[in-house]
């Protein structure tokens, strides 16, 4: 497989529809064998960030270069496979003749039969495309993203209606494919998926990159922890308000969950309300909870 030091190369790019600045001075730069997981809540611009990186859509200002040249060309080459989430199938045919026209039209092809083993479909082969359920139509998307030898795979919510089987099949498949020295890149609703699977997060907002690292950094980035117990008796919810560097409260019962980003602070204040816990636990935040802390408080600095 050909290297390069970059796969994809943002430099400044900004998208603007009318008023609304759906990408807005984006760098960044994708290496060779990177599984990066693009996240943001909904108008963040993850799907404008991918559909400029593969040409659907042209920047405003900036440049995009995938494996040092244009979108278009490194596409026209077979480097990139693309599964998003617009776009129809093709209806009355079936999913064998599909996978084998997308395998014709392919610079670097794969035989058939291994994409459709590959995505999992064999069993559907001789079915109607129009006749597929919706995780089906997911499968067969990725065996077109997947009919040659690209070197970026890019993946726009690739799992939306897969069970939690078909769902663990389809990354291991994607972990083989990085591991072959491919860049997968993919934008997601499922931040658990992200943590599992990716070693990059990018995290958007508003069309800027508000994050960038390992799933792990992405957690310490937030600066808090989480601190959960049970309390005995009546909880004082307007008492526990006032603990020091408290940022979040929430209570279910007698059980409280807190987060903090001075945990060792809030606990020894804690107990200094004659609060006794029990069943303490002191842990960093998941990676949902450190994209929310992220994002919440880059809203509270635009107000």
């Amino acid at each position: 497989m050909t290297t390069t030091a970059s796969v994809v190369a943002f430099d400044q790019v900004s998208k603007a529809y009318d008023a609304v600045r759906a990408v807005d001075a984006l760098t960044l730069t994708l290496r060779p064998g990177q599984t990066v997981a693009l996240l943001g809540p909904n108008g963040a611009g993850k799907s404008t960030t991918l559909d400029l990186l593969l040409g659907l859509k042209k920047p405003d200002s900036g440049t995009v270069r995938l494996f040092g040249t244009s979108p278009r060309d490194a596409i026209v080459a077979g480097r990139v496979g693309a599964m998003l989430q617009s776009g129809g199938l093709m209806d009355e045919v079936t999913v064998a003749e599909l996978v084998r026209l997308a395998c014709d039209l392919h610079p670097k092809p794969y035989r058939p039969s291994e994409v459709l083993s590959r995505a999992g479909i064999e069993q559907i082969a001789d079915r109607k495309v129009n006749k597929l359920s919706g995780g089906q139509a997911q499968r067969v998307r990725f065996a077109l993203a997947t009919a040659g030898d690209s070197d970026l795979i890019v993946l726009d919510e690739p799992t939306t209606g897969m069970d939690v089987t078909t769902r663990q099949a389809f990354w291991a498949t994607m972990r083989e494919q990085a591991d072959q020295g491919r860049t997968v890149l993919f934008a997601t609703h499922y931040l658990e998926e992200a943590d599992a699977v990716a070693d990059r997060v990018l995290v958007l907002h508003r069309g800027r990159l508000l994050a960038d690292g390992t799933a792990a950094e992405i957690k310490a980035k937030a600066g808090a922890r989480r601190i959960s117990f049970d309390l005995a008796g009546t909880v004082d919810e307007a008492a526990l308000r006032d603990l020091p560097f408290l940022t979040s409260l929430t209570v279910s019962g007698r059980t409280v969950r807190i987060q903090s980003t001075d945990a060792d602070a809030t606990v020894h204040a804690l107990y200094g309300l004659g609060v006794y816990p029990r069943n303490l636990e002191v842990a960093g935040l998941g990676l949902e909870q450190a994209f929310v802390a992220i994002t919440t408080a880059e809203e509270a600095k635009s107000k």
